[in-house]
């Protein structure tokens, strides 16, 4: 058993895979992390400075957009770090504090999701009652319950790990993660195992309920023409971000779980970073060029900017 303190350092094999391209690699990251970015501060930028978008949808989109800079804050610099870097390592306190902040993305992000999901809900199949629903107190509320309920379930995680005994050092993914991390202690890991369960079972229940939600407003929909392109204007991109974010949370979950050893390091490694990469770069993209209101605004005052600066 080895004592963890702050020279412990943990391996990330998974970083092998880069070895002789490092710097091709960290130029394809670094215009991914900074396009990621911009994109998300576009449009956070935009339904913050334009009134027009102080609506409940786009008060909780804007969340998203927040919380994907959060999420690529949370692997870009430490990635392109260890990609300039001579050795593979990280310490175990920069590591759990890695996992933090990355599973707080994730779970914010899910839980983001499912109150989007419910707005919707309410926008569509009880339109007579929506501002008297989704009042700027239960908006606040809901915004508050995102960001708390997903620290709440981050921190009891962290201490969970945080007490385990390391007798390993080699974590096959260029990140920390969770469970490889339990993987590697020296004792019984039940009560992560059992925490894990109940991870699973909270989330699956809020699949559920956005599931049920998207009966319902597929069903009012469908009732009328004018219903159905709502549907396509307004919730079509929400139905598109969950889609993409829960395969991407799919396979990393199996991967961490179930995967094999004998899996070529580069399909693991893209397995581990999709949900990290392809939601925050994606989500903006969907948003700004489904909702016809988003798009135009940009554009016009891209045009603006342009007319005055030339």
């Amino acid at each position: 058993m080895e004592n963890v303190t702050e020279e412990f350092m943990f391996v990330l094999n998974g970083l092998n895979e880069t070895a002789t391209k490092k710097h091709i690699y960290f130029g394809f990251v670094l215009t991914a992390y900074l396009f990621t970015v911009f994109v998300n501060s576009t449009l956070i930028l935009t339904i913050f400075l334009e009134k027009v978008f102080h609506e409940p949808m786009y008060f909780f989109l804007c969340n998203l957009c927040i919380n994907a800079i959060l999420g690529a804050n949370s692997f870009y610099p430490r990635f392109l770090f260890d990609l300039l870097s001579k050795v593979n390592q990280i310490s175990y306190y920069e590591c759990l504090i890695q996992v933090c902040f990355i599973f707080y993305y994730i779970f914010c992000e899910y839980t983001s999701l499912t109150v989007m999901a419910y707005d919707r809900f309410v926008a569509v199949c009880k339109p007579l009652e929506y501002h008297s629903v989704m009042t700027p107190q239960r908006v606040l509320y809901l915004l508050l319950f995102t960001w708390l309920f997903s620290l709440t379930e981050i921190i009891i995680g962290a201490l969970l790990t945080g007490r385990l005994p390391m007798c390993g050092r080699h974590i096959a993914k260029i990140y920390c993660s969770n469970w490889p991390l339990v993987k590697l202690s020296c004792v019984d890991s039940i009560g992560n195992n059992i925490y894990g369960y109940v991870l699973m079972f909270i989330h699956v229940s809020e699949a559920i309920l956005i599931i049920i939600s998207y009966v319902f407003i597929i069903r009012t929909s469908l009732r009328s023409k004018s219903g159905w392109v709502k549907f396509m204007q307004t919730c079509l991109p929400h139905l598109i971000t969950l889609i993409n974010f829960n395969v991407a949370l799919l396979f990393d979950v199996l991967d961490a779980r179930f995967g094999s050893t004998q899996k070529l390091q580069a399909i693991r490694n893209f397995l581990a970073v999709e949900l990290l990469i392809v939601p925050p770069l994606l989500n903006p993209l969907i948003y700004g060029i489904t909702l016809t209101k988003i798009r135009s605004r940009i554009i016009k005052v891209c045009k603006h900017r342009i007319k005055a600066v030339g």
